[in-house]
């Protein structure tokens, strides 16, 4: 199948970024709790909590895609689910973009390159993967 090797390394590297995505998420969480234990809970706006949510959630969608995309790289049959997972990591990329805009971040072609094409090209592997079942029509 021409999409494996998508799929394999997309799911390589959005495991490595979940890892650092939830480490950041649960560290965060650690001090934003610590911060409003002592007092601090006016200055945390809901923009905060909601991109905390997106950088956890949208860590573990990107784990498990990663890891179904590297176990079923070589199955045709899953090629629909991996599509799925690749689409709901791009919106969680693409909604934690907009946040960070939102709350007055720079624009970082760094995260749209890291955030947007790895599920791109995870989503490409995964169409690959399709079309190989798919039987050729003249």
């Amino acid at each position: 199948m021409k999409g494996h090797v998508f799929l394999k390394v997309t799911g390589i590297l959005m495991i490595i970024a979940s890892a650092f995505s939830i480490i950041v998420g649960v560290l965060l969480t650690g001090i934003s709790t610590l911060a409003a234990g002592l007092g601090a809970a006016s200055g945390l706006k809901f923009s905060f909590w909601a991109a905390l949510f997106l950088t956890l959630v949208g860590g573990i969608c990107q784990l498990i895609a990663g890891i179904k995309g590297i176990k079923h790289s070589k199955r045709s049959e899953k090629a629909g689910k991996l599509i799925a997972w690749g689409v709901i990591v791009a919106v969680f990329s693409i909604l934690s973009i907009v946040m960070n805009l939102s709350n007055g971040g720079d624009f970082s072609i760094v995260s749209v390159v890291t955030g947007v094409a790895v599920p791109a090209l995870y989503i490409f592997g995964a169409v690959l993967n399709a079309k190989a079942d798919a039987p050729y029509s003249a």
